[in-house]
């Protein structure tokens, strides 16, 4: 019976149309919400909902969680993470998991920085505040800045991808807000730079990173931070995001 239910579900995943880029594959990554090859830090207090990890770089790299190694030092845990905490010098086998996951993390970014033709071009400042932006690959020749509020708006099964050869900065205090069913997890942003996000500042989406990701005092993430450096926290939450619509539904169903 679940066997039927399953290929009924799937039957109505693939009726429903989506706008576009194929989404981005993943991989392992996709099962953190930070994953760093040089390290993470918080200072003060963060709060993470989802795995984080680091490698090729040692559990050493990790600072500011007060991580307790499970029995087997196989992950740890920290009160700020709802999850594990992985990392390339622990036991069993987590360095070689890790090292797929890494893999996985800059194919994906390979893969978003190498989609073409792009349905949006900017070759000036990339300059997204305010904007309501509807699906699609958007290429930018520049550094990314959101000024002010800007919304992502589509459906669930809708796809976004930022493509940008310089910085993503967020002012403090601003917000991306998803609009019309769309989700978090449909959106990436391929950064050759590194990601700023200011001071209370709300974030949405996967960001691929080259080098660095800085979140300040108070600022958030709806998504995952897989970044090719390191990752610095100053009491921020990042949340990784939940199931699209109706894989959920038909995760519900299956229960």
């Amino acid at each position: 019976m679940t066997k039927f239910v399953l290929i009924a579900a799937l039957g109505a995943i693939a009726s429903v149309s989506a706008t576009g880029p194929a989404a981005v594959n993943l991989g392992q990554a996709g099962n953190y919400a930070i994953l760093s090859k040089a390290g993470i830090s918080t200072v003060p207090t963060s709060v993470i909902t989802g795995d984080i990890g680091v490698s090729p770089i040692d559990s050493t790299a990790i600072t500011g969680f007060s991580l307790a190694a499970d029995s087997n030092n196989a992950s740890a845990t920290s009160t700020q993470v709802i999850g594990s905490v992985y990392a390339a010098d622990y036991a069993m086998t987590t360095p070689a998991d890790l090292t797929v996951t890494i893999g996985d993390m800059e194919v994906a970014y390979t893969d978003a920085a190498g989609r073409t033709p792009p349905d949006f071009l900017n070759n000036g400042t990339g300059d997204l505040g305010g904007k309501t932006l509807g699906p699609g690959l958007y290429t930018f020749s520049s550094s990314v800045k959101i000024p002010t509020d800007c919304t992502i708006s589509g459906s669930s099964t809708d796809t976004w991808i930022f493509q940008m050869s310089g910085d993503l900065t967020m002012a403090a205090n601003k917000r991306i807000t998803l609009d019309g069913g769309a989700l978090a997890s449909n959106i990436f942003w391929q950064v050759a730079g590194f990601v700023e996000v200011e001071v209370g500042a709300h974030m949405e989406g996967i960001l691929l990173v080259k080098t660095a990701a800085h979140f300040r005092t108070g600022s958030s993430l709806n998504g995952r931070i897989l970044a090719q450096t390191a990752v610095t926290l100053q009491s921020s939450t990042v949340t990784q995001p939940h199931l699209g619509r109706i894989l959920a539904q038909t995760a519900d169903i299956l229960a």
